[in-house]
């Protein structure tokens, strides 16, 4: 597709994704949750041989709903009803698959990173939205900017991915809230990605993260360009 058919079908791609199947079909709701269901219902339970698919659904809807956001295993695990490891090892099995993969926070301390919560994103817009079966048009949505976000660092994890990507993928927040969304590192080169749908809104990149890690590249994504750094 060219950038300008990607440009005029953004709002199609961030409520029904880019699964091949449903981007060429005329009734992408009813796909989605054909495929939705059988994927998720079917395909993954048999190949991990999980015992609780009702718990499987109630764990992705839940991360469906915390879309772009800090995740806490403990307090997912309390939702639940279930321990602490369990919950990990279920998002272990969907990254396999290929449903969700974590964006660790960046740190100068490699333990922190481990230990800090990570956010969960989905690979697919569609699939996240038919979990909660929610399809209605972006000006009655108040997840946006999440569905944007989603879809552009989902987009981009393939990108690097099809590339042969050898670095690193974050996001980072200090104590004070101040975020970045998005970070590539290789080495000790830092490239940093604020992504806004909105292209009228203005950025700044806090100096907190600026004068200490010293980014070679910061980059502002929105729906407008966003095209520019898939490519």
């Amino acid at each position: 597709m060219g950038t300008s058919i990607i440009s005029s079908r953004l709002e199609e791609f961030l409520i029904y994704g880019m699964y091949p199947e449903v981007v060429t079909n005329t009734n992408k709701k009813k796909i989605l949750l054909q495929l939705s269901g059988s994927y998720l219902y079917q395909d993954i339970l048999e190949l991990a041989n999980i015992k609780k698919p009702d718990l499987l659904m109630k764990l992705l809807h839940a991360l469906a709903l915390q879309l772009g956001s800090e995740v806490s295993y403990n307090e997912l695990s309390k939702i639940l009803g279930v321990d602490r490891m369990t919950v990990i090892n279920y998002i272990d099995m969907l990254e396999k698959v290929y449903v969700v993969f974590r964006l660790h926070p960046f740190s100068s301390n490699q333990r922190n990173e481990i230990t800090a919560k990570p956010k969960i994103f989905f690979y697919d817009n569609g699939i996240r939205n038919a979990i909660l079966g929610q399809f209605s048009p972006l000006q009655s949505r108040p997840d946006v900017g999440a569905l944007f976000e989603n879809f552009f660092i989902s987009e981009k994890m393939k990108q690097l991915n099809y590339q042969g990507y050898y670095g690193k993928t974050h996001y980072w927040r200090n104590s004070q809230q101040a975020e970045i969304d998005f970070i590539e590192r290789i080495e000790d080169e830092i490239s940093a990605y604020e992504i806004k749908y909105n292209p009228n809104k203005k950025v700044k990149f806090t100096k907190s993260f600026t004068e200490k890690y010293h980014p070679k590249h910061t980059f502002v994504v929105h729906k407008d360009n966003f095209w520019t750094y898939l490519q």
